[in-house]
Parts: C-alpha cells; sequence; structure tokens
C-alpha cells in the first residue's frame, strides 16, 4: 500500500515548480502550513545517474517534508530504470516522471510534455520505471544497476546529509505523472486513456496545452472530464492550474470530481498557503449551496511575513552557500506585496547578496516605517490643534 492510499481526500498538495520549489523553499513550507504531499524540482534522469555531482541538488529534502516524490524528466527508458533506483535508494515516497513540462529547451529534445505527441515512448519510459523500482525492492544493488562507485558515494552523503530513516524494508515506490491536456491541441481523452493503461497511482493535470505554455486560462472542464475517465480505475486525477486560495480549492474539487488539487504559483511568497488545508478539506464535501463558509487563513502581520521571509533566506544560505544568494532574490521579491512602500523595499533587495545584507535592509525599512509613522501622528496631532483652534 503506497501513502498515496493513506492521504485525506480531496489531496491539497504543492505543484513541482522548477528553480523554485527547492529544498529550503518546501522546508519553509512544511514547517508554514504542510501540503498533502510534495514533490522536487524536476531532474533530468541523465544528471541522476551521470552529470555533475552539484547537480544532484534537487534531491536534497528533509525529513518534516514527507511524503516526498522526486520528480524525473527525460526520454530514455534505459536511464529512468536506473534513475528509479536512486529514488529508492534516497528514500523518497514516490517517483513522479514529468510529462509537462512546456519549456523550449525541455520538449525540443523530447521530454517533458513533448511525449504526449510520442506515446509508445511514454509507455516505455513507464514501463521501464516500474521495472527499475521493482528489481530494486526485489534487491538490486545500485552497481548492479549499473552506478558507479562515486555515484554511489554521493547517494550516501545526501542521505546523510539528510539523517533520515533507514531502509530496513525495501518497497516499492507508487508511480505518478505529472502532464498537460495536449501538445498544441486539447486531447485530453485519448492521452489519458494512454496513461491510465499504464496504471500510474497519480495523474497530475495541468490544464493547458504545451503550446499554451502558461498562456490563458486553466481549462478545468478538460480537468473534469479526465476525472471522470479516471474513475474506478485505481488512478488518482489530480488537477493543477490558476488556483489562487485555497477556497477555490474547494470550488474545484466540487465542479470537476477531482481526487485532489496541486498549487504552484499562489504559495509564492506565501509559504503559510497551507495553513488552513483542513477546513478547505471539510468544506469540500459540504453539499453546494450549504453557506458561504470561507477558509481564507487569518492575516499575516508584517513583522511575521519578515520573519519567515528571514528563516528561509538563512535556510538557502546553509544549504546552498552565500554564493548562491543571487537565486534566493526572487523569493524576497515574491515576499513584498501588498503592505507600505513594498516597491521600493523590493527593489534594494534584488540586489542583496548575503543574509547580513538582508538582514540590514530589513532593519533599515524597519526604522524608516518608525519614522514615517511618527510624522504621520505629528501631522495629524497638528491637524487637530488647528482644527480645534479655528
Amino acid at each position: 500500500m503506497s501513502f498515496w492510499s493513506s492521504l485525506p481526500r480531496p489531496i491539497i498538495g504543492l505543484s513541482p515548480m522548477d528553480g523554485v520549489t527547492d529544498a529550503s523553499f518546501r522546508s519553509i513550507i512544511a514547517r508554514q502550513g504542510k501540503p498533502d504531499v510534495t514533490f522536487t524540482e524536476f531532474t533530468h534522469v541523465h544528471d541522476v545517474c551521470r552529470g555533475p555531482e552539484i547537480l544532484l541538488e534537487t534531491l536534497i529534502y528533509s525529513e518534516i517534508e514527507r511524503p516526498m516524490v522526486a520528480q524525473f524528466y527525460g526520454k530514455d527508458p534505459d536511464l529512468f530504470y536506473q534513475a528509479a533506483h536512486a529514488a529508492c535508494e534516497l528514500g523518497f515516497d514516490g517517483l513522479d516522471i514529468n510529462m509537462g513540462c512546456p519549456a523550449k529547451n525541455v520538449a525540443s529534445s523530447g521530454s517533458g510534455a513533448a511525449l504526449i505527441k510520442t506515446p509508445h515512448l511514454a509507455h516505455a519510459i513507464i514501463q521501464a520505471t516500474r521495472r527499475g523500482i521493482e528489481d530494486w525492492a526485489g534487491g538490486q544493488t545500485l552497481e548492479q544497476a549499473g552506478f558507479k562507485p562515486a555515484r554511489i558515494a554521493a547517494f550516501q552523503r545526501l542521505n546523510e546529509q539528510r539523517r533520515g530513516r533507514s531502509l530496513s524494508v525495501r518497497r516499492p515506490l507508487p508511480i505518478s505523472v505529472k502532464t498537460r491536456l495536449g501538445y498544441d491541441s486539447v486531447m485530453v481523452e485519448g492521452w489519458v486513456e494512454h496513461l491510465l493503461r499504464e496504471q500510474p497511482t497519480v495523474i497530475s493535470l495541468h490544464g493547458r496545452t504545451l503550446q499554451q505554455m502558461y498562456r490563458g486560462a486553466a481549462d478545468w472542464s478538460a480537468i473534469a472530464r479526465a476525472a471522470a475517465l479516471a474513475k474506478a480505475t485505481g488512478t488518482l486525477l489530480l488537477g493543477n492550474g490558476d488556483v489562487q486560495s485555497l477556497d477555490e480549492v474547494v470550488v474545484r474539487v466540487r465542479e470537476t470530481g477531482v481526487d485532489g488539487v496541486l498549487v504552484g504559483r499562489a504559495v509564492l511568497g506565501a509559504p503559510w498557503f497551507f495553513r488552513s488545508k483542513e477546513q478547505a478539506r471539510r468544506l469540500a464535501f459540504k453539499p453546494n449551496g450549504s453557506g458561504m463558509e470561507s477558509c481564507a487563513d487569518e492575516a499575516i502581520s508584517l513583522d511575521q511575513r519578515f520573519a519567515v521571509l528571514l528563516d528561509h533566506a538563512r535556510q538557502f544560505q546553509g544549504l546552498y552557500g552565500q554564493g548562491q544568494f543571487h537565486r534566493m532574490r526572487k523569493h524576497l521579491g515574491w515576499y513584498c506585496k501588498a503592505f507600505p512602500h513594498a516597491a521600493a523595499l523590493r527593489a534594494r533587495l534584488f540586489r542583496v547578496s548575503s543574509v547580513d545584507e538582508l538582514e540590514t535592509v530589513i532593519a533599515d525599512y524597519r526604522t524608516d516605517r518608525i519614522v514615517d509613522s511618527v510624522q504621520t501622528e505629528s501631522v495629524d496631532d497638528a491637524s487637530t490643534l488647528t482644527s480645534r483652534c479655528s
């Protein structure tokens, strides 16, 4: 039995986002309002098996993030077979195959969403991944799977860094697939039927085609049709696309019959997004029209926002080093919205290169706020006095 079967319904998870959902961001989210399931950024199967060791940093995770699913992409079934052993050896709870990335450099190579055009290859990849998992669970070693000693040692270091649970029992990992509605047009029925033949545990469906990229609105009516196809097959169908709040999660589950929803961009700069997920889950199963209750979370104060921002930045620098701090800047910008002088602060944060610099900028902003507040109070007092004397 996989972890998916034990998750509450509807499942409310964090969608994988390349260059965004790294280990530090996922760890902050787990502490601020944990989703039901989390995925790594995608990693090319070649990089898992043979690439420079630095590229394995996308497979870093912490125990607090569980259930934790490794997401791989590529087009070589043999490398998926081998990479499946790595996912198992690294203690992941599941393995997700990316068949949905629309990025030009990915799709042009025949990977990601381009696999929608080559269903025979998609079948071969799922089958090879399943064989790899089964062979590992049956006792096959990494050496026997074709890994070189240096790569095996790198996997051991990742496990030691995490200090996670020991793999005393070899259990097969569940396979999931993340994909889109089609390549250049919506062909969701035919494509999902292809995937269902391989009996993945989960299909996560983004409501756009490859050609759309992230333009236009996600087509949840097409996701609903896919959910209907998956019913009674044993495969869970999760929807994804344009969900901005937990209230929208409730609406989408009610309207489409999906087994759950993955949320992506709405979480940027708001790692507390999932705090009210239990309330959303309860509302999702209330009869339509049974009240206008909302699952909106309590407001986050500016001091709380800055505390989370600084914690996130410290974790990032601790994991990846000060030399990589420029990658943190986009997150800093996402935190800066909907409060006084947010744009000016955001402009300053885009130039910081370390936690120390960040702390200085935040301290300066707080000081300026105090001065502004005092000056505003003085003006208000003077206006009141003038009004009384006139």
